[in-house]
């Protein structure tokens, strides 16, 4: 099947092509007839899958189309939005549907707004208005509220990575511009995952939807070994520099719980000889951009993030993801091991399993539907037993015990903290290879290394 079968213009068609896109995938030859036909659309598929064009190609017909009707139109009415949930995505996105637009009849005002650099220059872009905005919450938030945009013509709402959007992080943001929109519009939810706690608002959100899910096919999956490794928890450091050396990985993503745990590891790393640095949301928008830069550039090894990497960041050819802590969901873990194995080429999902995350790692099996062989490294074999499970009914667990922060329904309660602190300042903290975990997925800022921040790798 070709572009133009789906009913894009010639020269859209002409543009994907040229873009890469040979032949539709199974999202974009789904999605893109329904979304030219005015329907809301929710599609699922994997990622790496063509999402992007899926909801671009047919989004910028119709914004040619209506530049067609009113060529004279000044100042631009804003038709298309695209909201994503991180920078580097509403930065991807925009690459994406910019390299689509070059060369189309009709010109396409893009503009990508996004926190953490001067709002002046994207208040710049907007001067005499724009197509189409990608955008995260928080910073269209602002720009409304400098009056540099209205909502109040948009026919196209698009949510990328719409579970994320969807869930408490960002409910309070989304609801205040939901509530600038034109109530009658078309609205777009993509994402590779879609737990069952935000279905039901998508499905309230949504007009008779056409819901586009795709099950990858058997051998059509991408081709992502996962391993999980067996270690103490104090000995991963150690064990992650001696497989990037013994296995020559070459480039890889690295899942820590917390920013603080971003930057220690990647601090011990780099001083033992590992080109490595951290990525997190403490970071300013330059450094994060030039951390990415670097890392595709092959300048850093091993780059140690949060799971603020985890989504719609677009690694060509990245051979490894490590998970050195577990995600808090077996949804997260999809979203980290999709960073490698994308286009085709072949990926190696890495997860450290201690005995006190061994439990939480079955949930994750269970999940996704497949079981991991565990796997011991020689001279790295752990000491530490497996907790057994909790009977089911049995009181909550001691909070000073070990293992309580970092995964899903196990967050202690501040009470709990209070005590735990006080069991601590009792007794003894032994010294330990690792940092301290923090209590939530993406909290606590680092300063970043000096030595490591003047980026003097290679």
């Amino acid at each position: 099947m070709s572009f133009d079968a789906l009913g894009l213009s010639a020269s859209l068609a002409h543009a994907a092509s040229t873009r890469g896109f040979g032949e539709p995938t199974p999202i974009q030859a789904a999605a893109i007839p329904a979304v030219l036909q005015g329907r809301d659309v929710l599609g699922i598929a994997q990622t790496g899958s063509g999402k992007t064009a899926a909801f671009g190609l047919p989004l910028l017909q119709m914004l040619q189309d209506a530049r067609g009707r009113y060529p004279q139109e000044a100042p631009l009415r804003l038709r298309g939005l695209v909201l994503v949930p991180t920078r580097e995505l509403a930065v991807q996105v925009g690459d994406v549907l910019r390299g689509l637009a070059h060369g189309l009849p009709h010109r396409t005002k893009i503009v990508v707004a996004v926190g953490g650099v001067s709002a002046n220059p994207q208040m710049m872009a907007l001067r005499g208005g724009a197509d189409l905005l990608v955008a995260t919450p928080g910073r269209l938030l602002d720009l409304l509220e400098q009056k540099a945009l209205r909502l109040d013509a948009v026919v196209t709402l698009v949510l990328d990575e719409a579970d994320r959007l969807l869930d408490l992080g960002f409910a309070e943001e989304l609801q205040r511009i939901l509530a600038l929109l034109p109530a009658v519009r078309q609205n777009l939810f993509f994402s590779a995952t879609f737990p069952k706690e935000v279905d039901a608002l998508a499905a309230a959100l949504l007009r008779e939807p056409l819901r586009v899910e795709i099950v990858p096919a058997p051998g059509s999956a991408p081709a992502i070994v996962q391993r999980a490794i067996q270690v103490d928890a104090s000995r991963r450091t150690q064990l992650l520099r001696h497989l990037a050396k013994q296995e020559g990985w070459g480039r890889a993503l690295v899942f820590v719980a917390t920013k603080y745990a971003a930057e220690t590891v990647a601090d011990k790393l780099y001083k033992n000889g590992v080109f490595a640095t951290a990525f997190h949301g403490d970071l300013s928008q330059g450094a994060r951009s030039q951390v990415l830069a670097e890392l595709k550039a092959e300048r850093w090894d091993l780059v140690v993030t949060t799971d603020l990497a985890a989504r719609g960041i677009d690694i060509a050819q990245l051979p490894v993801v490590v998970n050195y802590d577990l995600p808090r969901s077996a949804v997260d873990y999809v979203h980290r091991i999709g960073r490698t194995g994308r286009a085709g080429e072949n990926g190696l999902a890495v997860s450290f399993v201690s005995a006190e995350t061994e439990a939480h790692f079955r949930l994750i099996e269970k999940r996704q539907g497949q079981p991991v062989p565990r796997e011991q490294v020689a001279g790295f074999e752990p000491g530490e037993v497996a907790l057994p499970s909790a009977p089911e009914g049995a009181g909550p667990r001691d909070p000073a015990a070990p293992g309580n922060g970092g995964v899903k329904g196990k967050r202690p309660s501040k009470k709990d903290k209070l005590r735990a602190a006080a069991a601590a300042s009792s007794g003894a903290d032994g010294d330990s290879d690792e940092p301290a975990k923090d209590d939530s997925a993406d909290d606590g800022g680092y300063a970043p290394s000096a030595e490591r921040s003047a980026r003097n790798a290679r």
